[in-house]
């Protein structure tokens, strides 16, 4: 089975000398593959909704039917979970920048963009309060007093912790994305 979110990165191993290699620009898509604390947490998440799942098998066969019905809702959340902790991080297309959290997701077109640049500061590291020494990739919004919003990513979140050159192909590449779309 195909795992399309898994190959961005090699889109981009294979066309080095393009700084946007897509064809369809309008489709939103991240631009790095998620990282491994990611991917792993889903599929513990998954794991768990497995077991819930033949739980709410057997509370039907030798239960009531009700609360077979609030367990398997209840794994519905758990899978909703996963699938939304995949979809987190930063996604771009020819009309803007979108930053996907678990709970939220913030779009900004391109030109409400003033400059996308990458910083050495203090990051959370995993997005706990924890923090540490590291790079982030800021937005900075137009008709803002130079004040960005929250990084788009970092060297330290589930999806590049261990993975710096990762961070900087796709860091590069929101830049290149924001260098393409802000002129025009």
């Amino acid at each position: 089975m195909p795992l399309p979110f898994l190959t961005a990165d090699r889109a981009f191993d294979a066309a080095d000398d393009v700084a946007l290699p897509y064809d369809d620009r309008d489709h939103w898509r991240r631009p790095y593959r998620p990282g491994p604390w990611r991917v792993g947490a889903a599929a513990l998440m998954l794991l768990l909704a497995s077991f819930v799942l033949f739980a709410a098998v057997i509370i039907g066969a030798t239960g009531t039917l009700s609360s077979a019905g609030v367990v398997f809702g209840l794994a519905a959340v758990v899978i909703a979970g996963a699938l939304r902790l995949l979809r987190m991080g930063a996604w771009v297309s020819a009309n803007g920048v979108r930053q996907v959290g678990f709970l939220t997701t913030r779009t900004l077109n391109w030109q409400q963009v003033a400059s996308v640049r990458t910083v050495q500061q203090p990051v959370r590291w995993l997005g706990l309060p924890r923090t540490v020494q590291g790079q982030a990739l800021l937005l900075v919004r137009q008709g803002r007093s130079a004040d960005p919003t929250q990084p788009l990513m970092t060297t330290h979140n589930a999806d590049f912790l261990q993975r710096e050159d990762a961070f900087d192909r796709a860091a590069d590449a929101v830049e290149a994305w924001a260098d393409e779309y802000r002129r025009g």
